[in-house]
């Protein structure tokens, strides 16, 4: 999908992002942004950027350290690099999304699954034809989120990808607090359970308050 004009509905924006397909679209500060987990347990891998500036970017550190934690619910604040509030999290109705998972590349998939031929499209592949389309490249993809994925800290300090506990219905909703670009990368991955073995599609909705 692309930044165009698609169906426009009484919330004012609708689209469908089709599994692992991927879309991108700028919402005004003070717009409610909403993503759909239509069919239950897809994650919704994605990137934040300032309208009109990629160098200020969502930053998974920065927001870790102001809310003291690592998933993201509801009140969560999502803070860019230069320490700005991107957009407020105001509803939630799965209770964890990810920050630390990251995206899924070709080379992590070959590495970490054992595939002996060519792995599948991933995320990585999503986002850099995302940000080139947007005026970017490579180098302003950043570390993402991961909504309605559920991936726990072991404790040893390690990740492990867990079945989602999201379901079909399940949303999360924001306010951008500035002009924001939204990138989002609905994951392909079949290899571990963040999309329940099935790659489904979401919907996003973007209305004023």
């Amino acid at each position: 999908m692309r930044e165009s004009e698609q169906i426009v509905s009484a919330a004012g924006y609708r689209s469908v992002i089709g599994a692992g397909d991927y879309w991108w679209k700028t919402i005004r500060a003070g717009e409610i942004f909403r993503i759909h987990d239509l069919e239950g347990n897809q994650a919704a891998d994605t990137l934040f950027y300032k309208a009109g500036d990629l160098s200020e970017k969502y930053s998974a550190s920065d927001t870790i350290k102001k809310q003291g934690g690592l998933y993201l619910g509801d009140g969560s604040q999502l803070i860019s690099n230069r320490g700005n509030v991107l957009l407020e999290i105001l509803a939630d109705t799965c209770g964890r999304h990810d920050t630390l998972g990251g995206a899924c590349s070709r080379e992590s998939n070959t590495m970490r699954y054992a595939l002996e031929k060519e792995p599948m499209h991933a995320c990585r592949d999503s986002f850099i034809r995302g940000v080139q389309e947007m005026g970017g490249g490579k180098a302003d993809i950043t570390c993402n989120i991961n909504f309605f994925m559920n991936v726990p800290v072991t404790p040893e300090g390690g990740l492990k990808f867990e079945d989602g506990i999201s379901a079909p219905g399940r949303y999360v909703e924001m306010r951008a607090m500035m002009d924001v670009v939204a990138l989002i990368s609905n994951c392909p991955q079949l290899n571990n359970p963040c999309n329940g073995w099935n790659p489904t599609p979401v919907e996003v909705l973007i209305w004023e308050p």
